[in-house]
């Protein structure tokens, strides 16, 4: 088997699935019970957020545990928005966000929000200054995403925060689902920002909401105490215990990491260039992780069901997103049709071996000559 869809999801660390193990069994309390069993499941989980905190950095912030990004993503946006629309109620965002994204903030244009989007440069990256062009005295909300999810296009996020913070009515919050343990982002100017255990080996129904304490938000979900007042339910100390440890091992030799990883996708793009119907979507602002390429007149289903014969395993669009006809990511970047329609995302990881990567390439090749000269 040869797994290329990390971006996707990864595969569990064996030393975070021992922990969750390990915590399961030792820390049978309910966190929110008075009697010592339950203390004792509170401190191993303070000890863990407390770790959290010094692994990104942060100071003064609340750690809110979730189900995962997609949960983040809607307690931020309908957080803010519910909680400050006596200030205004004009969000600003980009056409690269993921669909977690999009769906607060569809159902909040129900409610009489309006939503901006902020053009990009011919990178895909954020038009600083129509950035600014865009900012009003309604506006209460920016949400843009540190990398994107299909293409891999890192944001100036330092950059976008440095301005925001001349704005202090408007709650900048950056999903760094795709970034954080991958790549360096200095979070000092992101009000809240996003991001799942399940991106960096961790287990799945696990994420965090980090938000600067001062600000507050109006919860998503209301009765019963927890680790913070912000989102109620009985806190599982396995599950966030396994969540520090998969952050600390995923943030441990980062740089030499992301170097291995770089290799491999030059590695990739090189071999790829020689066909005549393979485009690059991915650019020079993007990170190695992912490399989207189109074939051009191949449905990108039928080329990731034919690696799949050879268990070859990529990915066509975001895997949270709804299935459609084009990537509208794709689409926004390179204004090409024919390319958003045939678009396919490879992900690699540090886990990625050179021979996985060979037997792709090989099982690329006869997938391409026999895709591409069907009549």
């Amino acid at each position: 088997m040869v797994y290329l869809d990390y971006s996707a999801t990864t595969p569990v660390n064996g030393e975070v699935l021992d922990s969750f193990v390990k915590c399961n069994n030792e820390y049978i309390g309910n966190p929110n019970s008075l009697h010592k069993l339950g203390i004792k499941s509170k401190e191993i989980i303070d000890a863990s957020t407390k770790q959290i905190k010094e692994l990104l950095g942060l100071d003064n912030v609340d750690i809110i545990y979730t189900s995962g990004s997609s949960e983040a993503n809607n307690l931020a946006i309908k957080g803010i928005c519910s909680k400050y629309a006596n200030r205004g109620k004009h969000i600003i965002t980009t056409p690269l966000e993921h669909s977690s994204i999009y769906g607060p903030i569809n159902y909040l244009i129900d409610q009489g929000f309006e939503v901006s989007f902020v053009k990009l440069d011919k990178n895909g990256r954020v038009d600083i200054e129509n950035l600014k062009e865009l900012i009003r005295d309604d506006t209460i909300l920016v949400s843009i995403n540190a990398v994107n999810s299909e293409i891999g296009i890192l944001q100036s996020i330092e950059e976008i925060g440095e301005i925001l913070s001349l704005y202090p009515k408007i709650y900048f919050h950056a999903d760094l689902t795709q970034a954080i343990g991958k790549v360096k982002i200095d979070t000092s100017n992101i009000d809240l920002f996003s991001f799942t255990a399940h991106k960096f080996y961790g287990l799945k129904g696990i994420g965090c909401l980090v938000k600067k304490d001062k600000i507050v938000i109006e919860p998503l979900i209301h009765g019963g105490r927890s680790t913070t007042i912000y989102r109620s339910g009985t806190p599982t100390p396995a599950l966030i215990v396994s969540l520090a440890r998969s952050l600390r091992l995923a943030l441990n030799d980062l740089d030499k990491k992301y170097e291995q990883v770089l290799e491999y996708n030059n590695y990739l793009k090189e071999a790829l260039k020689k066909y005549n119907k393979v485009r690059i979507n991915s650019n020079e602002t993007c990170i190695p992780h992912i490399l989207n390429i189109s074939i051009l007149g191949v449905k990108p289903e039928t080329m990731l069901h034919a690696l799949e014969e050879d268990e070859i395993y990529i990915s066509t669009q975001s895997a949270c997103s709804a299935n459609t006809t084009a990537s509208k990511a794709v689409m926004s970047v390179t204004n090409d049709d024919d390319r958003a329609k045939s678009s396919i995302r490879v992900s690699l990881s540090s886990l990625t071996t050179k021979e996985e990567l060979d037997k792709f390439l090989s099982t690329f090749d006869k997938c391409y000559q026999r895709l591409t000269n069907l009549k």
